[in-house]
């Protein structure tokens, strides 16, 4: 899909080049598309591209995959096969073709409604960091958004909970939920058909599969008139958070198609999962947005487990514009309700009179700094040379270059006024 617009800066230069780049991709290895901004392009390289895009198509459409599919599931299970490298649900026709491969045999229904246990993660932090919800925080969504009256979730990358929805559905006849996913992994095109999965890239809100697949999203959002649909989101945790904001915001002016005139400002209700430490980038696109003290925890990732101590506990939270006193936390996971602050909150987290709320971001307990004028890590102490609370074992020298971006002193480069205004 379309690239995104970067900034090249020096230390104290101002503004820099600015170039073109995959939206996607940040590693030059997994796609090494760069275009200065204002560099004129030969028609050589323009067919160039275009021959490159045309090599790198999936080897069939989303149709195919569907169709393929219907000849698959009737097959008998001794005659279903799955290739694991070219990661391919593979047709008796095809097995001589894939000879040298690795195969799973007897592929069980069970295991066709679970893809993302049958296909491997795509674990390259700068391109896909595709985690997957552990059953426990899987299974807790579900119950929320259930509690919460919600019937359609528009889930943008999270094919677990979107397969947990589609189980239960096909499983029991009273269960209403229906999901859409929309996510850049291609390969779950195998599973679903064109209404329950979009080919999509949230880093730019591009619908590989065009107006069509645009329309899908629009009709899943359109239904109830658009009441009773909610957005669940867990990007990976390197993305912009720029980029993921404006596909998001893009989104809910899709669903605003459904309201009625005079509601502009009315947002889908969302829960998008990211680490604590993005709130404040989170907050500056989305002010309604709140943090829940929920643990998110990931099957395949190795410190992102729930039930670890201190910094070995998950980092990953809930941040939602719902009211948070709506959002219950189980109890028997050591969370409670803070009545001053109206909303669940883990034991760790203390009220602190001063603050008037409950400080703490990562489960610990945090301590309240009279002389920084509010509650920090409970590992930190008051450096009198840096005038803040910091760890103990630091460097106290201050350095003199400030922002790498403008050069001024006072804000860092995520804060800089001339890097919002490129």
């Amino acid at each position: 899909g379309p690239a995104l617009l970067f900034v090249k800066s020096s230390q104290g230069k101002g503004e820099g080049r600015r170039f073109y780049a995959c939206s996607a991709c940040r590693d030059r290895k997994d796609c090494n598309f760069f275009q200065w901004e204002d560099e004129k392009v030969s028609e050589t390289r323009l067919a160039a591209r275009e021959e490159y895009n045309r090599n790198h198509q999936p080897s069939f459409t989303h149709r195919q995959n569907v169709d393929r599919y219907k000849n698959f599931v009737i097959l008998p299970s001794s005659k279903r096969r799955f290739c694991q490298k070219c990661q391919q649900l593979l047709l008796p026709a095809e097995w001589e073709k894939h000879s040298d491969h690795q195969f799973l045999c007897d592929i069980t229904t069970a295991q066709l409604k679970s893809p993302s246990q049958l296909l491997y993660p795509l674990e390259n932090k700068k391109t896909n960091a595709q985690y997957l919800f552990a059953d426990r925080s899987c299974q807790f969504l579900l119950n929320l958004l259930i509690d919460l009256g919600f019937r359609r979730v528009l889930s943008v990358g999270t094919p677990r909970l979107h397969e947990m929805i589609q189980s239960k559905a096909s499983q029991e006849e009273e269960f209403s939920v229906r999901s859409l996913l929309l996510d850049i992994d291609f390969r779950y095109s195998q599973f679903y058909t064109e209404d329950e999965f979009c080919h999509y890239n949230m880093f730019n809100h591009h619908f590989f599969g065009g107006e069509a697949a645009r329309e899908t999203c629009r009709k899943f959002l359109y239904e109830e008139n658009g009441q009773r649909v909610i957005m669940v989101t867990d990007p990976p945790f390197g993305g912009l958070v720029e980029a993921l904001a404006s596909s998001f915001k893009k989104l809910m002016a899709m669903w605003r198609g459904t309201e009625e005139e005079g509601s502009d400002n009315k947002e889908m209700p969302m829960f998008w999962i990211f680490p604590y430490f993005f709130e404040s980038r989170i907050l500056d696109f989305f002010p309604s947005f709140s943090m829940m003290d929920y643990q998110v925890d990931y099957d395949n990732h190795a410190l992102y487990k729930h039930g670890k101590t201190g910094r070995r506990q998950s980092p990953v939270r809930i941040f939602t514009n719902l009211t948070p006193s709506t959002i219950v936390l189980p109890e028997e996971e050591g969370y409670r309700f803070c009545t001053v602050c109206q909303r669940y909150v883990s034991s760790g987290n203390q009220h602190c009179e001063i603050c008037n709320s409950c400080t703490s971001k990562d489960g610990r307990r945090w301590k309240h700094c009279v002389l920084c004028k509010k509650c920090v890590k409970p590992s930190w102490f008051h450096c009198n040379n840096c005038n803040c609370c910091t760890l103990q074992k630091h460097s106290c020298e201050k350095t003199e270059a400030g922002c790498f971006v403008c050069g001024k002193a006072g804000h860092k480069r995520s804060a800089c006024p001339s890097l919002s205004r490129t």
